[in-house]
């Protein structure tokens, strides 16, 4: 009869064992869910960033090389001064 008890026992918290670990799976889970949702966003944040300094990177590309030429301009023009 000993034995029998035992038995039913530890079925009794095996069960509740495995219902703790089960919830705390979930738990972990949601918080992976939460982490991946947060680190989708950001990756679209800085693909956006990223687009936008390429879009300012190339309006400012022919505007540098512009500048040079009138600095070059520049420099010939004190070269000839001097």
């Amino acid at each position: 009869m000993r034995v029998t008890q035992l038995e039913f026992l530890m079925t009794v918290l095996g069960t509740i064992c495995w219902g703790i670990c089960f919830w705390w799976m979930h738990r972990i889970s949601q918080r992976q869910d939460a982490l991946l949702s947060e680190l989708r966003e950001q990756g679209e944040r800085i693909e956006k960033l990223s687009r936008e300094e390429h879009d300012l990177i190339r309006e400012v590309h022919p505007q540098v090389g512009e500048i040079r030429e009138s600095l070059q301009e520049v420099v010939q023009d004190v070269a000839s001064r001097s």
